[in-house]
């Protein structure tokens, strides 16, 4: 019997973790990105930031992918366990002072943060090598269209 009970409270955490995350819609996110201020920030675009999620996690916020250095990277921006969260595993940085399994749920403010302080501390976006791959130099346009998003004019990376 207690091996059941056991069982149960295993499927229970299960069933949290799971109902707890989101895969946002284009749009959704655009908006979400943009109500946080990340248009714009540091010279890069809604476009920007929604282009790197959807290379990074298919804007997936429990997307977790782990690394040959055994750090892990966690969530919808894909966050490096070797610098910016702790996974309780792999020794850290901790940079954003928090735990990665916060950057695996719907709630993204935190992950937003998380994201801005690798923006501002790193080489921009280029801290993301999808960014570059897929991002970078692209008209990031059609990441927006249809979104009725209000936004102002982008501002140069070298401003």
């Amino acid at each position: 019997m207690q091996a059941w009970g056991f069982a149960v409270v295993i499927l229970a955490t299960l069933m949290v973790a799971t109902v707890d995350n989101k895969i946002y819609e284009r749009c959704e996110l655009a908006s979400r990105l943009q109500k946080a201020g990340l248009n714009n920030y540091k010279g890069y675009s809604v476009g920007d930031w929604l282009c790197m999620a959807h290379y990074e996690s298919g804007f997936d916020t429990s997307f977790v992918d782990h690394n040959p250095d055994g750090s892990s990277e966690y969530g919808i921006f894909q966050l490096n366990s070797a610098w910016w969260c702790d996974n309780g595993v792999t020794p850290t940085q901790n940079l954003c002072h928090m735990e990665c399994r916060d950057l695996l749920n719907r709630h993204i403010l935190d992950d937003i943060l998380c994201a801005k302080q690798v923006v501002s501390s790193q080489i921009g976006m280029m801290a993301w090598d999808s960014w570059t791959r897929h991002c970078s130099g692209h008209d990031l346009s059609e990441w927006l269209k249809g979104c009725n998003l209000q936004l102002k004019p982008e501002i140069s990376k070298n401003d």
